[in-house]
């Protein structure tokens, strides 16, 4: 539907995006091994050991010993950091990089880490709850970045991002727009084509578990909905009549005898 280029939200608690830039270099790295210089037969091994795989995960099948490279249970992480098509890859960066800084910016380095790995794993388990039987391997990290657009959505749906409409057409819009049309389009398309090799539960999993999460792992203070701190009252009237008074804020009178 569109791609996101830039948005204008500028960072206010954390300047160096370590963790975000973490994560992509970690799925670029991983690419490169898996599915730019491995072979098929690697390839496939790789995307079976690491990959989802929900009849494994609740045991109607099993994978063969020598194809497994982790606890079945930590697949519901591994598989959101193997991408085999570089478009696949591409696509979750590019929103990763465009709405993770902010989203990371209101949890800081350790809630946006949990977050992000809370909603590859909640994407991961709705979609194996609708196909509990499925073989076929789930991978990519777009139940992880569909949790990091609807918590962007709702701390931010004013924000003016600039996206590339149709692929073609550069448009700045307010975020509530293409994330809240993207956002739809994930709940249609699970209603209407659940069993497309596209996961739309994964997404819709990341999502519902991005926009609940939210509003427990911002920091305190950081709103919802781009709202405005608001001073008290009261306090602005202190405030003021301190000023009126004479007295600065930093020159205020302490509560303790010298």
């Amino acid at each position: 539907m569109f791609i996101p280029l830039h948005d204008a939200n500028s960072l206010k608690h954390i300047k160096l995006q370590y963790v975000t830039v973490s994560l992509i270099g970690i799925n670029i790295l991983v690419w490169l091994v898996v599915g730019a210089f491995s072979s098929d037969q690697q390839a496939s091994a790789a995307v079976l050991g690491l990959g989802f795989i929900p009849a494994v995960l609740f045991d109607y099948a099993s994978l063969d010993p020598a194809l497994v490279l982790v606890p079945k249970d930590a697949t519901i992480f591994t598989y959101a950091f193997l991408h085999l098509s570089f478009w696949h890859l591409a696509s979750n960066m590019v929103f990763l990089w465009v709405f993770g800084d902010n989203v990371k910016d209101a949890f800081g380095h350790l809630g946006f880490l949990i977050f992000y790995l809370a909603c590859a794993a909640a994407g991961a388990l709705l979609h194996g709850f609708i196909a509990p039987q499925s073989q076929g391997p789930l991978i990519g990290a777009s139940g992880a970045v569909s949790g990091v657009v609807a918590a962007y959505l709702l701390l931010h749906p004013r924000v003016r991002v600039w996206v590339l409409v149709f692929m073609r057409i550069p448009v700045p819009l307010p975020a509530f727009i293409p994330l809240a049309l993207w956002v739809g389009q994930q709940f249609v398309m699970l209603l209407l084509s659940p069993e497309e090799s596209v996961s739309w539960a994964a997404h819709v999993g990341g999502i519902l578990t991005g926009a609940i999460l939210v509003v427990f792992f911002r920091r305190s203070g950081v709103p919802l909905f781009d709202r405005t701190l608001v001073t008290p009252r009261a306090v602005q009237h202190k405030n003021q009549g301190l000023q009126d008074a004479g007295v600065s804020q930093t020159e205020r009178p302490s509560d303790s005898i010298p």
